[in-house]
C-alpha cells in the first residue's frame, strides 16, 4: 500500500491547480490527469469546477471518458466540485443530449441553478461531523433538485443539499479549493484512505 494516497486531479479544463495545491498541502501525492494512462496507480480523483460542456467534450476527445467511467464503476473514490458535480450526477436537468454523465451519484442537478456569474456569492455552511463552519464560494453553481434517500447530505444552503456523499463518491455545488480551509479536501482524503485500507485488507 502507498505510504501516501495518490490522488488524481482531472486537468483538462477548469480550476484544477488549486485542488492539486490543497491536496499536496495535506500530504497527498498528486497526479494531473490528462490522458487515460494517467489513471494508472491513482487511489482517488477530483473532478474540478470549470465549464461542464467543455469538460465533457474534452473527456471524449482525450479518450479519458470511457476509462474514467470504468474506474468509477469499480469504486474509485471521486470528489466533484461545481462542474464536477454535474459530471457525477445521474441526471442533468438542462444538459445537452451528448453531455457526459458518469451517473455515480443518484441526484438531479440544474446547471447554473444559483444564477450566472453575477449571482455568485459566499456563505458559511454547517458541515456534518464538524463543529466549525466552512466558508463556501458559489460561482455559477449547480443546484441539486432531486436526491435519492441513500445519498448522505453533509451540508445544505437554504435547505438545499450542497455537499453530498454516497459510498466513495462526494460532490459539492461550491468551490472548497478557493478558501484556506482544507477541511472538505481532508474529508475526501479520509474516504480515499479508508478505501485503500479496505482494498489492501482484501
Amino acid at each position: 500500500m502507498n505510504a501516501r494516497p495518490v490522488v488524481g486531479v482531472l486537468a483538462l479544463q477548469g480550476a484544477f491547480a488549486a485542488h492539486a495545491d490543497r491536496l499536496a498541502s495535506l500530504g497527498s501525492a498528486v497526479v494531473e490527469v490528462r490522458r487515460p494512462d494517467h489513471l494508472a496507480g491513482i487511489d482517488g480523483i477530483v473532478l474540478p469546477g470549470g465549464e461542464s460542456t467543455a469538460m465533457s467534450n474534452l473527456l471524449k476527445s482525450s479518450g479519458l471518458g470511457d476509462d474514467l467511467a470504468s474506474r468509477l464503476r469499480d469504486g474509485l473514490p471521486v470528489f466533484g466540485t461545481c462542474a464536477g458535480m454535474i459530471l457525477l450526477a445521474e441526471e442533468i436537468l438542462d444538459g445537452r443530449e451528448d453531455q457526459v454523465s458518469f451517473g455515480v451519484l443518484p441526484i438531479a442537478v440544474r446547471r447554473n441553478g444559483y444564477g450566472r456569474q453575477i449571482d455568485s456569492f459566499e456563505c458559511d455552511l454547517a458541515l456534518a461531523g464538524r463543529s466549525e463552519s466552512f466558508h463556501a464560494v458559489f460561482i455559477r453553481a449547480p443546484k441539486i433538485e432531486r436526491i435519492d434517500p441513500e445519498v448522505e447530505v453533509l451540508a445544505t444552503h437554504d435547505d438545499v443539499p450542497v455537499l453530498v456523499r454516497r459510498g466513495t463518491a462526494m460532490a459539492s455545488s461550491f468551490h472548497p479549493e478557493l478558501t484556506g480551509d482544507p477541511g472538505i479536501h481532508q474529508m475526501f482524503l479520509d474516504v480515499v484512505e479508508h478505501n485503500v485500507s479496505n482494498t489492501h485488507v482484501r
